[in-house]
């Protein structure tokens, strides 16, 4: 049976039962437990489920793993917003990390006209928009590709950045709560964001108020990982309060 049919069977599995282990998926679909694994994986990287501890659950009508544009387009004004702001914490001759996320990304323009700058990202958007911009340097962060997201993950990507220091890191999140800290909807991405957290001097999270108080599929850190959140004025009082109980300081 080829990856197709499987594939077919699995998500047919899990549109009736909304979650299965490993050990049932292979009983219920006479598949072993090694290929189920395998394939759960790949169906995850497609955003067609969401792969949990030793198995897999439904994922969302439309599941929030996007893509990278498609993400842009999301509260684009309040996203250039904090970019802005964060762009203006980067000083000439600085060494900065910067994630894939599309909040992050909206430091660029702003980034271009600062001299000596070196840039460690695993954003292929981020390479592109500084291709012809000879006063910044960019180091690619190596690993596997995600086509969906535009960006390089995995364990060789953390490795090279475990390789590097920077005086700042930026990052965003899928999701951040006062109780719960900070949240996303894939492994990788976290793995990269505590990556950059542990190799930089000062953590910038950037993050708008929609996803303030929300908490995603995978809790990935505390609330000490990061030293500010940046993020727009539309946040509830509430959730600024409940965050600055927590010590957080929030930017603006």
């Amino acid at each position: 049976m080829g990856f197709p049919e499987r594939k077919k069977r699995i998500l047919n599995a899990l549109e009736s039962a909304d979650s299965l282990d490993v050990r049932q998926l292979s009983a219920q679909l006479d598949i072993s437990p090694v290929t189920i694994r395998r394939d759960l994986q790949l169906l995850a990287d497609e955003g067609l489920l969401i792969r949990t501890h030793g198995g897999a659950m439904k994922a969302a009508s439309r599941h929030p793993f996007t893509a990278f544009l498609d993400k842009a387009t999301v509260m684009p004004d309040k996203k250039r917003q904090i970019g802005k702001l964060a762009a203006s914490l980067v000083q000439e001759g600085d060494t900065i990390f910067l994630d894939c996320g599309s909040t992050v990304f909206c430091m660029c323009e702003h980034l271009k006209r600062i001299p000596g700058l070196r840039i460690i990202t695993n954003s292929l958007p981020v390479v592109a928009e500084f291709m012809e911009v000879d006063q910044v340097q960019v180091n690619l962060i190596g690993g596997e590709i995600d086509k969906a997201r535009k960006a390089v993950h995995g364990q060789q990507a953390v490795l090279h950045i475990d390789s590097y220091h920077a005086a700042k890191a930026f990052i965003g999140v899928d999701g951040l709560s006062a109780n719960r800290g900070l949240t996303a909807f894939s492994e990788k991405e976290a793995a990269i964001s505590k990556a950059m957290s542990r190799n930089a001097d000062l953590v910038y999270l950037l993050c708008d108020s929609s996803k303030i108080g929300k908490d995603s599929y995978f809790k990935f850190a505390p609330l000490s990982v990061f030293n500010f959140l940046i993020t727009d004025k539309e946040i509830p009082a509430q959730q600024v309060k409940a965050l600055k109980a927590k010590h957080v300081e929030i930017m603006p």
